[in-house]
C-alpha cells in the first residue's frame, strides 16, 4: 500500500504513522495499540529510570510482535550520565531496530546507535536544527511545526511553512507533526514533502490511552482557539489546553505548577479546572474519543481518499 515509502521500509510498520512519544502517555498500553494498529508507536523514555523503561519496554514486547520504536530525549537522560548510559545500552541489548531522538544535539546519540544498528530519526522544530541533524547522520526528520503540543521555541514555524522549507534544504524521509489528526492532514503533508505523520493529541484522546477521561473530554470539547500559548521559564514556552488555570498563568496572576503536579493532578485525578493538559491547535479537530485501531484505520482511509480526489483533478 505504501511501497516505495522510505518511512515505512525504516520502521517497518505497516503505515507512516508515528504515534508521539509523550511523558508518561506514551507507554506499553497506548504503544502496544498503536503498533497492533499497523503505526509505529513510540515509547517514550523521559523519566531517566532504567527500571520504568525496563517494565514498559517488556511489556509492549510481550503484548505484540508488531514494529515499535524508543525516543531518547537527550536534554533529560544527559542530566544524569550514568542513567543515561545505562538506559542507552540497556536498548541496544534489546536489538532495537528504530529509535528517534528530540531535546538536543542529535550527535550525542546518532553515532552509537547507527553503529549498533538503529535507524534513528530526529525531532526538531527549525530549519536549522533539520540541517544539523542530517549532518550529524541522521536517517530521517520528524518536522513539529509550532501548533503542536507542549513545550515550544516561542520562535518556531508553523507546519505548513516549515515542511517546505526543511524540504528545500534536505534530502532523507521527513515525517510531519503538528496539526495531524487525520487522512486530510496526512494527504496535506505529503504534499508539502513529508512521507509520514505522527499525531500526538489525537491519539491522547484514545479509549487506549492512560490519561483520565476528564482530560480526553476536554479535548474532544475544546474548540479551534481551546489552546493557550504560556511562558515556561527561562526561555520556552508551552501550548496547552485554555483552562482557567492556564488563562491565569498567562496573565501573569497564578505561578505554573511543576510537571509532576500536573501528571498528578490532570492524568490521574481528571483536574482540568487547575491544569492545563498539553494539546496542539489539532484539539479543535478532534470530535470524538476512539480506540486506536479505528483513529489509525479512518486515517489511512482518509488519506486515501484525498489522494484520490486530487488525482481526479487531472482527469
Amino acid at each position: 500500500m505504501f511501497e516505495g515509502n522510505r518511512v515505512t521500509a525504516h520502521t517497518r510498520s505497516r503505515y507512516p504513522i508515528f504515534q508521539s512519544p509523550m511523558t508518561w502517555i506514551a507507554r506499553a498500553p497506548l504503544v502496544t495499540a498503536v503498533s497492533k494498529a499497523g503505526a509505529l508507536g513510540l515509547l517514550e523514555n523521559s523519566i531517566r529510570d532504567l527500571s520504568v523503561t525496563k517494565r514498559e519496554f517488556a511489556d509492549v514486547r510481550a503484548a505484540t510482535n508488531a514494529p515499535f520504536g524508543v525516543n531518547l530525549p537527550i536534554r533529560y537522560l544527559q542530566m544524569d550520565p550514568k542513567e543515561e548510559d545505562a538506559i542507552i545500552g540497556w536498548l541496544l541489548d534489546q536489538g532495537i531496530h528504530f529509535a528517534t531522538t528530540s531535546a538536543g544535539d542529535p550527535t550525542r546519540y546518532t553515532r552509537r546507535l547507527k553503529d549498533a544498528g538503529v535507524v534513528v530519526y530526529h525531532a526538531t522544530a527549525t530549519l536549522r536544527g533539520a540541517v544539523k541533524a542530517v549532518d550529524a547522520g541522521v536517517d530521517g526528520l520528524i518536522v513539529e511545526g509550532a501548533e503542536s503540543a507542549g513545550i515550544r521555541n516561542p520562535e518556531e514555524v508553523h507546519t505548513f511553512a516549515l515542511l517546505q522549507a526543511v524540504r528545500e534544504a534536505v534530502d532523507v524521509p521527513i515525517v510531519a507533526a503538528g496539526g495531524i489528526v487525520d487522512g486530510r492532514g496526512m494527504a496535506a503533508a505529503f504534499a508539502l514533502g513529508a512521507e509520514g505523520v505522527t499525531m500526538g493529541t489525537r491519539f491522547v484522546a484514545s479509549v487506549e490511552s492512560p490519561v483520565h477521561i476528564n482530560y480526553k473530554r476536554a479535548i474532544v470539547d475544546a474548540p479551534i482557539t481551546g489552546t493557550i500559548m504560556t511562558d515556561n521559564p527561562p526561555r520556552a514556552r508551552s501550548r496547552g489546553l485554555r483552562t482557567p488555570y492556564s488563562v491565569a498563568v498567562a496573565e501573569g496572576t497564578r505561578e505554573r505548577a511543576l510537571r509532576s503536579s500536573t501528571i498528578e493532578m490532570l492524568y490521574v485525578q481528571g483536574d482540568v479546572e487547575n491544569t492545563s493538559g498539553a494539546a496542539g491547535e489539532s484539539a479543535g479537530l478532534i470530535h470524538d474519543i476512539k480506540p486506536v485501531q479505528q483513529i489509525v484505520d479512518e486515517t489511512i482511509k482518509g488519506f486515501w481518499r484525498e489522494i484520490d480526489r486530487l488525482a481526479a483533478l487531472r482527469r
